[in-house]
Formats: C-alpha cells, sequence, structure tokens
C-alpha cells in the first residue's frame, strides 16, 4: 500500500514538474509592465526579463532609478515615471502603455511597488500612518490594476502581485500586514473573475529579504520617531528599553535575511512566461520552512510562539 502511495506521490510531482517547464510561446513579442523598478526586486526583474528577450515596460519613481536601469539594460527597455499614490500619474503611465502596446495588449503586469514603514506597536501609530503604507501597498496595487486591466485582457495575459509571507501570519503591528493581506484577497478575487477571460493572477510572497525595504538604518528611525509620537501613557506601559531591546532583536536576526533576490525574481519570472504558473509562490528558505508551515498551525501556538519571541513592555502582565 505504502508503495503505491509513493508511486502516486512520485508521478504528481513529475507531472507537476513537467507542467511547469513549458514555456510560453513568442515571448521577443510580449510587453510586460513593472512597478516598483527603482531598486530591489523590481529592478532585479526588469534587468532579467531584458536579458531574457521581452519588452520590459518599468516604471519608476524616480527619474534617478530609470536613468540607472536604462544604464544596465537593452534599448528595448523603456521606462515611466510612476507614484502609484496619486491618481493622475497612474493615468498618464496607463497612457504611455497603450501607446506602447498597441493592438498586442499587456501581456504581463508585476505589482511589485512597496513600503514597510512606519511600522511598530499599533498603539504607537496614528490612522495616517497607516494610509501612507495601504496607499501604496494596497491602493496602489487595486488602481494601477484596475486602470491596465483591460490591456491585460486584451492580451490574455498575466497580473502578478507581489505580496509576502506577511500577508499570511501578521507578526507585527502597523500597515505592512494589513496591506498584504489586502493584497491577497484582492488577488484571490481577481484571480476567479479573470479566469473567465484567460487571464492568470499569480502571487509572490517572499520571506525576509536584504533590499531597501528592510534597510535596518531607516527602520530604527521610523521606529524611534513613532516612539516619540507616543502617548505619555502608551510610552510608560512600555518602558525606555522596549525601543533599544526590539532594534537589538532585529539586528542578531539581520544575518539570516537573504541576499540572493533572484528567488524573488525567479518565481516572478516564472508566473509571467509558464504555460501553467502557480497560483501562489512562496519565495526564500524562510517562506517555505517556518513562516508558511507557522501560518497553518492553530492561533494559540502561532501567538505563544510571537508572544515568548518579542521583547516584553515595562508593565506587562
Amino acid at each position: 500500500m505504502w508503495l503505491y502511495l509513493a508511486a502516486l506521490v512520485g508521478l504528481y510531482h513529475l507531472l507537476r514538474w513537467y507542467r511547469e517547464r513549458q514555456v510560453v510561446s513568442h515571448l521577443r513579442d510580449k510587453y510586460v509592465f513593472i512597478t516598483g523598478c527603482d531598486s530591489g526586486f523590481g529592478n532585479l526583474l526588469a534587468r532579467q526579463l531584458d536579458l531574457q528577450g521581452l519588452r520590459v515596460l518599468a516604471a519608476c519613481l524616480t527619474e534617478k532609478g530609470a536613468q540607472q536601469l536604462r544604464k544596465q539594460t537593452s534599448d528595448r527597455l523603456e521606462t515611466v515615471i510612476l507614484d502609484v499614490t496619486k491618481t493622475e500619474s497612474i493615468a498618464a503611465a496607463t497612457q504611455w502603455v497603450k501607446e506602447h502596446v498597441g493592438d498586442r495588449g499587456l501581456w504581463g503586469l508585476v505589482n511589485n511597488a512597496g513600503i514597510s514603514i512606519p511600522t511598530a506597536p499599533n498603539e504607537w501609530l496614528t490612522k495616517q500612518d497607516f494610509m501612507k503604507i495601504l496607499d501604496v501597498n494596497l491602493l496602489g496595487v487595486i488602481e494601477v490594476t484596475l486602470s491596465l486591466l483591460p490591456l491585460v485582457r486584451k492580451a490574455r495575459g498575466r497580473v502578478v502581485n507581489v505580496s509576502s509571507v506577511m500577508g499570511r501570519i501578521s507578526l507585527f503591528g502597523g500597515g505592512y500586514c494589513v496591506s498584504k493581506y489586502g493584497v491577497e484577497a484582492f488577488s484571490d478575487s481577481l484571480r476567479r473573475e479573470l479566469s473567465h477571460f484567460g487571464v492568470k493572477v499569480a502571487m509572490i510572497e517572499p520571506g525576509v529579504f536584504s533590499t531597501n525595504i528592510t534597510n535596518m538604518e531607516v527602520f530604527s528611525q521610523s521606529f524611534r520617531t513613532a516612539w516619540d509620537q507616543a502617548s505619555p501613557e502608551v510610552k510608560e506601559l512600555y518602558g525606555e528599553t522596549f525601543v533599544p531591546t526590539f532594534l537589538e532583536s532585529l539586528e542578531t536576526l539581520k544575518p539570516r535575511w537573504s541576499k540572493n533576490l533572484s528567488l524573488v525574481t525567479n518565481c516572478m519570472e516564472h508566473a509571467l512566461t509558464a504555460c501553467h504558473p502557480r497560483t501562489r509562490y512562496s519565495c526564500g528558505w524562510d517562506a517555505k520552512l517556518f513562516y508558511l508551515p507557522m501560518s497553518y498551525m492553530p492561533t494559540f501556538l502561532v501567538d505563544f510562539m510571537a508572544y515568548w519571541s518579542s521583547p516584553r513592555p515595562a508593565q506587562a502582565l
């Protein structure tokens, strides 16, 4: 019996491996629009797809980022300035994409732009602190997608949304986890709706990687700013030693953060170029072996792990 079961499991993985190796034809004729290409995953993906011969339309927040990217790529790659928090900027970028893709439509949309600060215990933050992240990570993703969806549908293409393992399990306060849970929900509903039109939607769920989003210097400054704006009552509850203790604990984890960004961009590329892309891609060993299994654990057990691995407020019970 066990031998038959092992054979079935082996056959399943063999068939899955075969399906996932099938690549879409005529990639050199296909346009892919990527947001957040100044640095990090978006920048590497733009260069990676350009090497593969795809027609990359790279959206950068700054002209400096756009210039640097153009210097590293072929003449096929073109850039546009885009602020995903501004409707007029999205409208202008959408018109720019229309002019480039013409009747072909847009094969791939990669919603990669994102930020992670301010992040701190929820009580330290204001509504505006939450909105700052939600405007980029969630509302920006939604508005860009809705604006470009007719072009993607025309090409029967792909929408690739960058979520996070923190869209599976919320381990800290602030708008980041909230935004990524929202990206997961939006992507799920979008995938089901667009399946009627031959459009596939994939989610990228990276673990923790060394990028600008995880820059410790920027994060520490933002964390201290949130502490400074907290009420006297909250400061008394947490105590003056909470901030340095928390930041010190993060510094000890930093060496474990992966610097191999291609683990993420390879998943993005597969979602765009495979005939049979996955619905979700867990990128990085920490995502596969820790965060993803943790998201399936009973809530009381996850709470226990988070409780004992986090610094305790001064007046904790």
